[in-house]
């Protein structure tokens, strides 16, 4: 996990609302939901988490070998 950012900032597309979050190191968030307007978001085709799809850094798996987290 060397040189792996764990923080990421997590941009509403809806509200335009931003929050920042730290990302799971196990698995994929594929679910989240948007404090401001509680839209539920999910990644957009071809991101395999909410990170990759709405976030300023791309998830754990991503970042270390380029595989999605499946």
């Amino acid at each position: 996990m060397d040189n792996v950012i764990l923080e990421s900032v997590i941009t509403c597309p809806v509200c335009g609302a931003k929050k920042q979050e730290t990302m799971p190191t196990d698995a994929c968030q594929y679910y989240y939901e948007c404090s401001s307007c509680h839209t539920l978001l999910k990644p957009l085709p071809g991101d395999c988490c909410v990170y990759c799809s709405f976030g300023t850094v791309k998830c754990p798996p991503i970042q270390q070998d380029g595989a999605c987290c499946g």
